[in-house]
């Protein structure tokens, strides 16, 4: 069995990570481990985390930096440093896994390959319902028309995304576009993502750009990116959407016309 890390890239929210946290408890795949990214959370975050750790079936690490505004792609770069796991599947604190997710991950792992899967995008009304017990009975699978209900007259969107299929010509049919890498939501060996040195530290802004410059790097390396879509599936929870900077676009524009898969500014650096 390939050994497999989870990153969980977060800053402050430990309701938020409770919650996914809850959801990575009830995984029909039970052998991984979780390492959590902090991009500089509070003391009484750390704090709380340190307490809870032991009470997770699964063996949680924390790696934390001094918070200096986003810096999501160098604390990511420390996770993957820090563990000589096989397999590496990267989401966000606050998206919450379906059963499968995990399971889905790995057995669909094939060398020189990216896996991404999609999203539904939680509204605040039913982001406020969820709780870490009905999260580990088995909320999205018991109650996902209460999400189609409010996809279709409330406000949670990208409802369709939440649809799991286990039949293989279903997945193939809804798997023929090819989709874009989401950062929230993908999975590959480690020699792959070591081989473009991992994530480029210069993004440092949430914006359009950082996920687009992975996958535009690793195709440069040979690495092809395979959609999951309604196969590794995640419930996002509701947030307001952080400030978009134009910086990250530039940056991308740049990298694209170099066309360098290795990035010098990710895990290792040139003196």
């Amino acid at each position: 069995m390939t050994k497999t890390a989870v990153i969980i890239s977060v800053y402050n929210r430990m309701d938020y990570l409770k919650l996914v946290l809850a959801g990575f408890e009830n995984q029909t795949e039970r052998n991984f481990e979780i390492i959590i990214a902090d991009d500089g959370s509070s003391k009484e975050f750390v704090s709380e985390l340190e307490t809870i750790a032991a009470m997770y079936t699964f063996k949680i690490s924390h790696i934390w930096q001094e918070d200096r505004g986003f810096r999501k792609n160098k604390i990511l770069n420390k996770a993957i440093k820090s563990t000589n796991a096989e397999y590496l599947i990267f989401v966000d604190g606050d998206c919450i896994p379906h059963p499968n997710f995990v399971e889905e991950h790995v057995k669909n792992a094939c060398g020189k390959t990216c896996l991404t899967g999609r999203r539904v995008n939680l509204s605040k009304k039913i982001t406020d319902l969820l709780t870490e017990e009905k999260i580990k009975e088995g909320y999205f699978k018991k109650n996902f028309y209460e999400v189609i209900i409010d996809g279709l007259f409330g406000e949670s969107n990208y409802v369709e995304k939440g649809f799991y299929f286990k039949s293989e010509l279903l997945r193939k049919i809804l798997n023929k576009k090819i989709r874009g890498l989401l950062g929230c939501n993908f999975s590959l060996f480690r020699k792959d993502i070591l081989s473009i040195n991992g994530f480029d530290e210069r993004y440092e802004a949430a914006s359009i750009g950082e996920d687009s410059d992975v996958q535009f790097r690793l195709e440069l390396a040979g690495i092809k990116i395979k959609s999951l879509n309604h196969i590794a599936v995640q419930y996002h929870l509701y947030h307001k959407l952080q400030e978009r900077n134009p910086r990250n676009l530039e940056l991308f524009n740049k990298v694209k016309e170099e066309k360098i898969a290795y990035t010098k500014y990710g895990i290792e650096k040139e003196i």
